[in-house]
């Protein structure tokens, strides 16, 4: 089983980057088989083409706002509407757009999981770097959340 563990941030826009922090835990870990953890970062473009290798699983770790508590994880199942083709732009990250992009391109989409987390400040307009701490004490939390996710899907092959 391939699982490709998808992390997406921006580390210019403070809670934003909690996709890439989380990747850093996961990469400092000992790697499970079958299992590629990249921190995209946001190169939409490169998580498409990744996306095109038709990974079984497929765990995106973003930044999610939902309402919650900042801090708050979700596991999320996205549904996807068929909206046609769509563009990517090379220096931003959009995941639906990524996944659209996929479909698009005549790409396979496997199982696609979303861990998500409630942000406190994406930084606004002049940016911040750094997470909040409810954001930063999310973070092993949400790695531990992702290895619980593939040794499921891994004990279910």
């Amino acid at each position: 089983m391939s699982i490709l563990v998808a992390c997406i941030g921006n580390i210019f826009q403070g809670d934003d980057a909690f996709g890439c922090e989380v990747a850093k835990v996961l990469m400092r870990r000992a790697p499970l088989e079958d299992v590629r953890v990249v921190d995209f970062g946001i190169r939409g473009l490169d998580l498409t083409y990744a996306l095109m290798d038709a990974p079984e699983l497929t765990i995106l770790v973003d930044a999610v706002s939902r309402g919650g508590e900042p801090g708050t994880l979700y596991v999320i199942e996205p549904e996807l509407e068929d909206e046609g083709e769509q563009a990517i732009d090379a220096h931003s990250m959009d995941p639906v757009q990524v996944l659209r992009a996929v479909r698009g391109m005549g790409g396979r989409l496997g199982h696609i999981l979303l861990v998500g987390c409630e942000p406190a400040d994406l930084g606004g307009e002049e940016g911040r770097m750094g997470l909040t701490p409810p954001v930063t004490a999310a973070v092993e939390q949400a790695a531990d959340m992702v290895a619980s996710l593939v040794a499921k899907e891994l004990q279910e092959a």
